[in-house]
């Protein structure tokens, strides 16, 4: 039966971990192979398995969470409300964040990566008047960028398509659907179907759209990010749904460990034939699904309450994550003279990381004007002995 005033604590929870683990796995970009904006000189494939064990659904995670945040907003405010009040909290600080917070990451990244000179004054001259001279063998660097922010961008695009679809089919048909998924996700299929949707996402787009960034023909990413976004608006309220996660946490998370264990042999194989392409994109999806199940099912289990720490961390978490990578970078960089051994290094970027952005964070919020650039309503909340329902995601 769907539930329109479920509260989902542990979502928040989910949401406040997912973000948090940002910081730990783009600390980890600094030390791996993959390409990043600035490298450590003791970059190996050392710790990339660890880095694969989130990557599979880590942000297909967090689109998920931000739907069934919008089902409830959606809720509380009629839909061109809710619109714009998603607007606010969204755009302002992606576009503040272009223009303040993530242009040193691509000025550091064109000191190490093509030999940039000149000061940061200089660069920001450039980057405000989109300058794409910054070139390398892989070829120029778009300028102005979102970087870290994609998701902000991506997130404000499937709220509109949400906004459409709620003006056109309208709450009743809404709810039908919600009702009609929620049906689909019993027993055995709560496992498969999302995962073998996915998976033919995957073979159909991975290849023709690698992963961009640009949005506009980023379509392997909006196939599989919008569905989901759009499944967590369906399945807010639909309390079996998430009671069934909890009973298949278990089974969810043998089989995303299994997977995982899989996709990291795989990847240290040289010459695996591409026949084999389609089953491992498969093993990958399988992952990526049964996570998302074994964290909503254990953090139903063990998270859905409420406390003063979730309200604060509720509040912290979007300016945090805003904040996180450019600290990451800044202090990478200028750690490097240090000479400090990468595992001594890599604990103090991240302490570092965690305390500027906490305590950005603790002046933003005491400053009213500070505050929609950082996706907070310009007065803070005031303590309540009854916690509101799940906020919106940003």
């Amino acid at each position: 039966m769907n539930q329109p005033n479920q509260r989902l604590y542990f979502l928040d929870w989910i949401r406040i971990c997912a973000f948090f683990v940002l910081i730990l796995y783009h600390t980890g970009m600094y030390y791996v192979t993959w390409d990043w904006h600035v490298k450590s000189p003791f970059a190996s494939h050392a710790i990339e398995p660890l880095m694969m064990l989130s990557s599979p659904w880590r942000l297909s995670l967090l689109f998920l969470v931000a739907g069934v945040a919008s089902a409830f907003l959606m809720q509380k405010l009629a839909t061109g409300r809710f619109l714009r009040e998603r607007s606010k909290r969204l755009l302002l600080p992606l576009l503040f964040g272009m223009l303040v917070i993530v242009p040193p990451q691509p000025y550091y990244e064109v000191v190490e990566q093509v030999g940039y000179t000149g000061s940061y004054l200089d660069f920001m001259g450039l980057y405000v008047k989109a300058y794409h001279g910054f070139c390398d063998k892989d070829g120029c660097l778009d300028l102005p960028t979102w970087n870290h922010l994609w998701f902000v961008a991506y997130l404000w695009v499937y709220t509109m398509v949400l906004g459409l679809i709620a003006v056109v089919a309208g709450a009743e048909r809404i709810k039908a659907a919600s009702n009609w998924l929620a049906r689909q996700l019993r027993g055995w299929k709560m496992i498969v179907l999302p995962a073998l949707f996915l998976a033919l996402v995957r073979i159909a787009l991975r290849s023709r759209f690698p992963n961009a960034g640009g949005l506009v023909d980023d379509w392997f990413n909006h196939a599989t990010y919008l569905p989901i976004f759009l499944a967590g608006v369906l399945l807010a309220t639909q309390r079996e749904f998430w009671q069934e996660a909890e009973e298949k946490r278990f089974a969810a998370l043998g089989i995303a460990l299994a997977c995982w264990a899989s996709i990291v042999v795989v990847d240290a194989m040289p010459n695996v034939s591409s026949g084999w392409t389609p089953f491992f994109r498969c093993v990958y999806t399988s992952c990526q699904w049964c996570a998302i199940l074994a964290v909503c099912g254990f953090g139903h289990r063990h998270l859905n309450f409420d406390s003063a720490k979730r309200r604060y961390l509720t509040e912290a978490v979007f300016p945090v994550y805003i904040l996180h990578q450019t600290l990451i970078v800044v202090f990478a960089h200028n750690m490097k003279p240090a000479g400090l051994p990468p595992v001594t290094e890599g604990l103090v970027l991240i302490v570092l990381t965690f305390c500027a952005s906490f305590g950005i964070f603790e002046i933003v919020r005491r400053i009213p004007v500070l505050r929609p650039f950082f996706g907070l309503g310009r007065e803070a909340q005031r303590p309540q002995l009854a916690a509101a329902p799940l906020r919106a995601a940003s």
